[in-house]
């Protein structure tokens, strides 16, 4: 009996008869099996987390979708569902074999509808696509993970993503205003729609929103639009000391102002991508830089905004503030912050990330525990994020630690970590969901009768628990 499930031993493997009908579903074509073929769907972006699915099958519709679960019903195996596979915390790694579902190419944008400021997608659209083409019609669809160029609006909602702007317009779960579905059992069900209103028996659709794929497949998805602000600015804020940029954010909003994003940059990380990139970064000997956004419908209002947030800028310490206000200008400095990853990726291949959040006020004793931390247990820590939202991106990192030290090391910051998070107000995670990876850890975030509820609800959606096994919930069980 696996540790993970005592479920586990129930589940049978991908029979060539169970390939054969998953052909006749969704054509040959979209059915992958094979090391070759099977092997980009082995991990998604945490590092050191891999596992072999037996099978691969792409879906083009619900339908499909509802005839791969019937029949993974009958034959007791597992269901892996993936969008783009860009997810931190292992949820589209198969654990434990079994079929991996993709939805990769439901990608079409189906309706932008003006009247009702609505947009809706099946769950394959890249999120970066959404953006684009609301904008090109005057709207905006504000949610905008850092890799929304690549992750996917299924992903988005799955995963409860957040991004930058979520100090100001919120994250994904405040958007979708209606869902189709397909259960465990292979129902389609379609929950709320274009409504702004909608009180109408429990809300199913947010209890959907970053379940993680472990209670149905999304399988279309509609999304509520704003206008398109019409003057952005962009301000770039380099800080000696950590207790600076910390004020700056408490006092701007303080000030009754609320950017569209305040990201907090540490000295470290802008140093990473500047060797990533072999050019110099703006202010690499600052301590801390903040990168603060404003947007609006009104050249001088935005600009009234600007001049008071630069104001309280220079009066806590800042060094200067680099004003952008066209795109091209803009798109340099946001460069080296959607770059931080791939530049810690480059430098240290095995690390770990983690994305605390806490209330913002708590953000400087977090980054100050964060250091006290790594000094104590001699481990790099690099820290990064959204200073305006509370959650922090930490990325702990391997280095020249041997490996049986590192294996030793990570659990007990990892824990370190989530213990000061939590002291401090906060959670476990922000946007990054449970998982795999957090799933050990979850004890230490909510009490017994809140995990006992979520298994209640687990099991009522999938009593075989053959939806996304090995996620979420502590060792022993699904």
């Amino acid at each position: 009996m696996s540790e993970h499930s005592p479920a586990t031993s129930d589940y049978r493997p991908v029979t060539d008869g169970v390939i054969e009908a998953l052909r006749q579903v969704v054509g040959e074509a979209n059915v992958l099996v094979g090391d070759e073929a099977l092997e980009p769907y082995t991990h998604d972006e945490t590092v050191g987390l891999r596992a072999d699915p037996e099978v691969v099958v792409k879906v083009t519709s619900a339908e499909q979708v509802s005839q791969v679960l019937m029949l993974a019903q009958r034959e007791r195996i597992p269901v892996t569902p993936r969008g783009a596979g860009y997810g931190l915390s292992g949820g589209a790694v198969a654990l434990y074999g079994g079929i991996v579902l993709s939805t990769e190419k439901m990608n079409r944008i189906l309706e932008i509808d003006h009247e009702n400021l609505m947009i809706t997608v099946e769950p394959g659209v890249i999120t970066g696509e959404i953006h684009r083409a609301v904008e090109e019609e005057g709207l905006f669809y504000p949610p905008d993970p850092a890799s929304l160029d690549s992750c996917t609006i299924g992903g988005n909602v799955s995963e409860g993503a957040g991004g930058p702007r979520a100090v100001k317009y919120g994250i994904t779960k405040d958007y979708v205003t209606g869902l189709e579905a397909v259960l465990p059992s292979g129902q389609i069900i379609t929950m709320g729609g274009k409504l702004v209103k909608d009180v109408t028996g429990y809300s199913l659709i947010q209890l959907l929103i970053g379940s993680e794929g472990t209670l149905a497949v999304v399988t279309k998805i509609i999304l509520r639009l704003i206008p398109l602000p019409k003057v952005q600015v962009d301000l770039l804020v380099p800080f000696d000391h950590f207790q600076a940029a910390a004020d700056t954010v408490s006092e701007i909003i303080a000030h009754r102002i609320l950017p569209t994003t305040i990201e907090f940059m540490e000295q470290d990380s802008m140093l990473a991508v500047e060797r990533l990139l072999e050019k110099p970064v703006p202010f690499r000997d600052a301590a801390a830089q903040l990168l603060i956004q404003l947007d609006g419908n009104l050249q001088e209002a935005v600009e009234a905004e600007m001049e008071v947030v630069g104001d309280i800028c220079l009066e806590n310490g800042a060094r200067d503030v680099l004003v952008a206000q066209d795109r091209p200008t803009r798109e340099r400095l946001w460069e080296a912050r959607r770059m931080i990853i791939d530049a810690l990726n480059h430098e240290s291949p095995v690390n770990h990330m983690e994305d605390v959040v806490v209330p913002r006020a708590r953000i400087l004793p977090l980054l100050q525990g964060i250091r006290e931390i790594g000094k104590r247990l001699g481990v790099r820590i690099v820290s990064f994020g959204h200073a305006g939202d509370g959650n922090v991106h930490v990325n702990i990192l391997k280095d020249q630690i041997s490996d049986e030290a590192w294996e030793e090391l990570l659990p007990v910051v990892t824990e370190e970590l989530y213990r000061l998070s939590l002291s401090l107000g906060g959670a476990i995670t922000g946007e990054h969901g449970i998982g795999a990876t957090r799933k050990q850890y979850l004890p230490l975030a909510l009490d017994e009768a809140q995990i006992s509820l979520m298994r209640q609800i687990r099991e009522a959606f999938d009593p075989n628990r053959i939806l996304n096994p090995g996620k979420i919930f502590p060792q022993g069980t699904v």
